[in-house]
């Protein structure tokens, strides 16, 4: 891994433990704790969090400090549904003529996230499956379908966080997933490519559903 400074390794790890719901909806970050926790100063813990508030994972209430911020379960899912749509129209559009040496990186991408995944490193992982993903939608050719995917993308960020709607069970899936898109680019089957890549991006919706209720029903149950 990259070496990290200690304000890099606290935004790492609260991050990660966001994404994974170990941190849920509305609970407080107490900022001592984890410096304690993470052999740190308060310092360092300070910074990786206004990181994160800008980022739209963290929000500061006053006299309770940092909390994790809600999600508009509503408003995600819905924007990913629309966002299935416009990505698998990109890749049947990009699997007409998909330059060869875009299949090498596409790979390498993945590949990288393979040992994203096994460093347990989500963060990293989301960035390269954006990469992933914009390079496809590029190669669509249509300028307006890619700026209509562009502000998806930067609506879903909005919701919540880069990434923040990735998970550990889930990216496993999506790797193979990735391989499968891969070899229909290099085919060039327009019309499956349109299938698989909409199924891709509808199972990362579905599975933060299903999370979503799990958790739901967990505390139901405990409270």
């Amino acid at each position: 891994m990259i070496k990290e400074n200690k304000q890099q390794k606290v935004y790492r790890i609260i991050k990660g433990r966001i994404i994974e719901r170990e941190y849920v909806p509305g609970q407080r970050i107490v900022i001592d704790q984890i410096a304690k926790e993470l052999e740190t100063s308060s310092i360092p813990v300070r910074e990786a969090l206004r990181q994160l508030e800008a980022e739209r994972l963290v929000v500061y209430k006053r006299n309770v400090g940092p909390v994790v911020a809600e999600v508009n379960e509503s408003d995600y899912l819905d924007t990913v549904h629309v966002l299935a749509l416009l990505e698998g129209y990109a890749a049947s559009l990009a699997a007409r003529n998909f330059p060869k040496e875009k299949l090498g990186q596409l790979h390498e991408l993945n590949r990288l996230m393979e040992e994203a995944l096994e460093e347990f490193d989500i963060i990293l992982f989301s960035k390269l499956n954006a990469t992933f993903h914009r390079i496809i939608c590029e190669e669509s050719g249509n300028t307006f379908l890619m700026e209509s995917i562009q502000n998806t993308w930067n609506r879903i960020d909005s919701i919540r966080g880069t990434g923040s709607t990735l998970y550990s069970k889930r990216v496993k899936e999506s790797i193979a997933e990735h391989k499968e898109i891969i070899a229909l680019l290099e085919s060039g089957e327009t019309e499956e490519i349109e299938r698989v890549a909409r199924a891709h991006k509808v199972k990362t919706a579905e599975n933060f559903e299903k999370r979503r209720k799990n958790l739901i029903q967990t505390n139901t149950i405990t409270s």
